[in-house]
């Protein structure tokens, strides 16, 4: 497919220096099997997601005593999940700056960059001096490198996940689509054992001084090493063959929203109900048990890694499901379960200790089956000329949308309405998604 843009004199030929010298790498492996593409997808959205899932539990465990210790803990605690949204603001920027790389410096060069970002602005969170050292300027510097953290994120898309989907056979669609999800149990799996050592190992002054500092390195090396693995594939010669041929190429923002705009919405839309479900099982419990219940955090931390577990297993099943009853009524049955779900949060998170597992429990069982089948679900709806750049922008607003501000609005409902708020905020998100897949649906749209 040519490019939109009339490239500048050798700016083709840069392009595909830069390409083949990558792709001479690998010239022992020019063959790319759906194995290998599956362990890449797994491997780059489990380090994405493990540094999202870092920052995530440290805005409740740290960052409010960390940074904003001038501030009740309820407060530092809403501070910390303003900046925490941030990634999900920038994210969209990102993915339009990173749009225009590919098709200036192509596919490689853009990986590189969003991934060697997303490691530096993770890994410098650890270096960061605390508020009692700089002042504001600390919480400055935290939230330059959450914005660079979603900057990288919109950057980092790679299209195996919609590469796997249009090779799957006609029967197999659901099952493909799952693949890429179960990076997000996978990366919380991580993060969570990781905050769990730390809080069970040190005391609580040791934690707070330098022990959270490490899981911010660790995310550093984890994303050299699914750097690796995901340029070994995108720079094979069979890769580059196969995205051409499904015409997996990026497109201008601008020419995007103009003629694709209502399926970004409404595919954004769909998944809404999964998204608002995400932080309010892993995200929101945690903050809600840390200021208001005695029960110990890294014990609670045990409760989400089982519940995990579960999703993981979930996200499987999904796929099963899917291919024997179609994606989107796989996503509007969960839908409807979750909004019934919904109805159930006050009384099991005021019910003790046991119904706050149960609703962890059962909420990343929902969590996983939905989500499993939350990517793409509509995305078919694209032409195939818009389906790469169409599949970023439509996970970048559902991430914006549905789950950037949820630990923000879901605790500041909760402390100062009551746990039914919370449960009518999930439940929005699920009216949303069965709102959107009717629309799909009546306008004739076919997966």
């Amino acid at each position: 497919m040519s490019d939109i843009h009339t490239p500048r004199p050798g700016s083709i030929k840069e392009r595909a220096d830069i390409g083949a010298d990558a792709r001479r790498i690998n010239a022992d492996h020019s063959a790319v099997a759906p194995g290998e593409i599956a362990v890449g997808v797994v491997i780059g959205r489990a380090s994405e997601y493990f540094d999202f899932f870092v920052f995530a539990i440290a805005s409740v465990l740290v960052f409010p005593s960390v940074f904003f210790p001038f501030a009740d803990k309820l407060t530092g605690t809403l501070y910390a999940f303003s900046v925490f949204a941030l990634a999900f603001v920038a994210r969209p920027i990102g993915t339009a700056l990173s749009m225009a790389i590919q098709r200036r410096y192509g596919r490689e060069v853009k990986l590189t960059v969003a991934l060697f970002l997303l490691g530096v602005s993770t890994a410098g969170i650890a270096f960061l001096p605390t508020y009692a050292q700089m002042g504001s300027t600390a919480i400055v510097l935290l939230s330059l490198l959450r914005v660079g953290q979603g900057l990288a994120l919109g950057g980092s898309w790679d299209g195996l996940p919609s590469l796997l989907a249009l090779n799957a056979p006609a029967d197999r669609r659901g099952w493909y689509a799952m693949l890429g999800q179960l990076g997000a149990p996978v990366g919380f799996m991580i993060a969570a054992g990781v905050f769990w050592y730390l809080l069970s190992d040190l005391s609580s002054a040791d934690f707070l001084s330098w022990g959270w500092r490490y899981p911010f390195y660790v995310a550093f090396a984890i994303n050299v090493v699914a750097l690796f693995a995901r340029l070994r594939l995108i720079s094979t010669n069979e890769y580059t063959h196969l995205l051409e041929e499904q015409e997996l190429q990026p497109t201008p923002f601008g020419e995007m929203t103009r003629h694709q705009g209502r399926n970004v919405v409404i595919g954004a839309l769909a998944a809404l109900a999964s998204y608002a479900l995400f932080h309010l099982v892993t995200v929101f419990p945690l903050s809600w048990i840390s200021l208001y219940s005695p029960r110990e955090v890294a014990g609670f931390l045990v409760i989400q890694i089982i519940g995990v577990a579960l999703m993981a297993v979930a996200v499987v099943a999904s796929g099963l499901i899917a291919d024997k009853v179609g994606r989107r009524t796989t996503l509007g049955t969960l839908a409807g379960l979750i909004a019934v779900f919904s109805f159930f949060v006050p009384m099991l998170m005021n019910g003790g200790e046991s119904g706050q597992n149960t609703f962890i429990l059962v909420g990343f069982v929902l969590l996983g089956l939905s989500y499993g089948q939350a990517a793409g679900a509509v995305t078919a709806n694209f032409p195939a000329r818009y389906r790469y750049t169409g599949a970023a922008y439509t996970s970048d607003l559902s991430w914006l949308v549905g789950a950037g501000f949820a630990p923000l609005v879901a605790l500041a409902l909760a402390a100062k309405f009551g746990m039914v708020y919370v449960g009518l905020y999930l439940l929005s998100g699920a009216v949303c998604s069965l709102a959107a897949l009717s629309l799909n649906r009546k306008l004739d749209i076919r997966d």
